[in-house]
């Protein structure tokens, strides 16, 4: 008489959260999916279903991390707000102190101004309503870390340039005067961008308009008007 045969065991499959080694990776995929997916159809349209599809993660492992949508779009801007300040910024190059003063300015601009970063950051002025906390926070930690780099910069350029005799570059008053820099160089043509004018069109008025701003500004500078 023949045994009863019996099916071979399955391997268990391994649920939960991934090895400790993987778990960077893991939710690295899953930011990346929403943020494809939140510039695509906005916090409102987007679907945690298509992010996970996206980011091959099951729902439960997105939301062992983050516990809603909100929270995952919260995430989502703030690490490109991080990303978009860790990016060096260029040495400044030019044969004076104008023109190095120019190519930071279009730098700046250039980075506020790129599709992606700009993108987040109009949903995260759409969404202000909802979330205050999220509009202020990505305003305060861009500011902060976008001034201290361009802080950084003017007072290397004010150690080897005529600048570091004009009291405005004094060390106890750099980080206004670069508040007042970023004023005149960034807040223009972002808050037209934020209103609807087309990137294409705002970023070709880069350059003249970084010009006229520094032109500006060192007048202020020199008259003793900033600082």
């Amino acid at each position: 008489m023949m045994g009863t045969l019996t099916k071979p065991k399955r391997s268990a499959v391994r649920t939960g959260r991934p090895p400790r080694e993987l778990a960077g990776e893991v939710e690295s995929r899953i930011l990346d999916a929403a943020h494809r997916v939140f510039l695509e159809h906005g916090l409102a349209g987007a679907s945690v279903d298509e992010i996970a599809s996206l980011a091959r993660a099951g729902k439960p492992t997105i939301y062992a991390r983050f516990p809603n949508k909100e929270a995952l779009f919260t995430a989502v801007v703030l690490r490109n707000v991080a990303k978009a300040a860790e990016a060096p910024v260029q040495v400044p190059d030019g044969a004076d102190i104008e023109e190095r003063l120019d190519s930071v300015g279009v730098a700046v601009l250039q980075r506020a101004l790129a599709s992606d970063n700009f993108g987040l950051m109009r949903l995260a002025v759409a969404e202000a309503r909802r979330f205050p906390d999220l509009a202020s926070s990505v305003h305060r930690q861009a500011r902060a870390r976008g001034a201290e780099a361009v802080a950084r910069l003017l007072g290397e350029m004010a150690q080897s340039d005529q600048l570091g005799s004009l009291p405005a570059f004094a060390p106890e008053r750099l980080a206004t005067t670069t508040r007042f820099f970023l004023d005149l160089v960034l807040l223009p043509l972002l808050m037209r961008a934020l209103l609807g004018e087309k990137l294409k069109a705002l970023q070709a008025e880069i350059g003249p308009h970084v010009a006229r701003s520094v032109t500006f500004f060192l007048a202020a500078c020199r008259h003793g008007g900033v600082g």
